[in-house]
């Protein structure tokens, strides 16, 4: 088959063991980022199988109707950025495994590493002494203090471990299902979420953006958190009401942010507000960006192309497209 594999920035598909699944097929990797239509018509004119890295490209139907060559779409975890309904129309299989078994490690170890460098000042510290200071301030320790998780999931639950590793009091908010799993796991759950947002010193979202929680934190959910407190974002951007952190860092509640996502990716506004607040320390979407997830992530893509190339899809998200080429 002919495949096509979009952002892979450093090139760094190829130098994983798990490329040799692809050995035999005609394989093109793409390391720079295009949105634009007719470039990415041109570049997939031939491609039969199109791979690609979670969110970084989105795959609406201009760009659908103009590859008709494409059989096959294959990704992990969610697809806001490709339209299902045009593949449906077009015959077009989007396999995703959404590794429901399995967290993101790399994502929660990143999470903490963020909240480690934001409550110390790390990257703050760093850029002073290289410019010839010594010491530009007192940072926060973490234990004793409260460690809140907005949504327990599988990346939530292992980030609250962590937490308590570092014997924080771990404090959570969630869905009623989700709540009942955290008492299980024996952390303490907010009686509201006024409640929690006011409790804790250190707030980390995990949750997954759909229509349900776009938006879910407010301005005055933020305004209600301590002006000592760390906001921590490594899920979507699109959590937080628009324009919401920015006013709320400005006013002093929360104190600080730890950023990864942002509302447009790649961020290469280096005027964006957040890029140029000393209380805040921003990364350009790291969590999953690494060898090890690579790895695992990469192996369930190709083991859904192989599967395709077999006669038998595997991870399907949308069924009615099989039969319709």
């Amino acid at each position: 088959m002919k495949i096509s594999i979009l952002d892979d920035y450093f090139d760094t598909v190829r130098t994983l063991d798990c490329f040799a699944k692809l050995a035999g097929h005609d394989v093109k990797i793409w390391n720079d980022h295009v949105q634009d239509v007719d470039v990415l018509a041109e570049r997939l004119a031939d491609t039969e199988a199109l791979v690609l890295i979670r969110e970084r490209t989105q795959i609406r139907t201009p760009l659908l109707e103009r590859l008709p060559k494409l059989k096959l779409i294959s990704q992990r975890s969610v697809y806001p950025h490709i339209d299902i309904d045009a593949c449906t129309r077009l015959g077009i299989i989007v396999s995703s495994s959404q590794h429901a078994d399995t967290p993101s490690y790399a994502t929660a170890e990143f999470t903490w590493g963020l909240v480690l460098a934001a409550m110390r000042a790390i990257p703050q510290q760093m850029a002073a002494l290289k410019a010839g200071k010594w010491q530009i301030g007192v940072g926060h320790t973490l234990r004793g203090k409260t460690l809140g998780i907005y949504g327990y999931g599988r990346i939530g639950a292992v980030v609250a471990g962590y937490g308590k590793a570092f014997g924080m009091n771990v404090l959570v908010w969630a869905r009623e299902k989700a709540l009942a799993q955290a008492r299980a796991d024996g952390h303490e759950t907010a009686s509201s979420k006024d409640a929690f947002f006011e409790r804790c010193d250190v707030l980390s979202l995990h949750m997954r953006l759909v229509d349900a929680t776009r938006g879910i934190v407010t301005s005055a959910d933020l305004a209600r958190m301590k002006p000592s407190a760390l906001i921590v974002n490594t899920s979507r951007a699109g959590l937080i009401a628009p324009n919401a952190l920015v006013n709320a860092l400005r006013a002093g509640r929360p104190g600080m942010a730890a950023i990864d996502v942002y509302e447009k990716e790649p961020l290469r506004d280096v005027n964006d507000p957040l890029l140029n607040m000393d209380n805040v320390v921003c990364t350009p979407h790291l969590g999953y960006v690494s060898q090890d997830e690579y790895e695992i992530q990469f192996t369930d893509i190709f083991d859904q192309i192989l599967a395709y190339a077999a006669g038998a899809p595997i991870n399907v998200v949308n069924p009615e497209a099989i039969g319709r080429r």
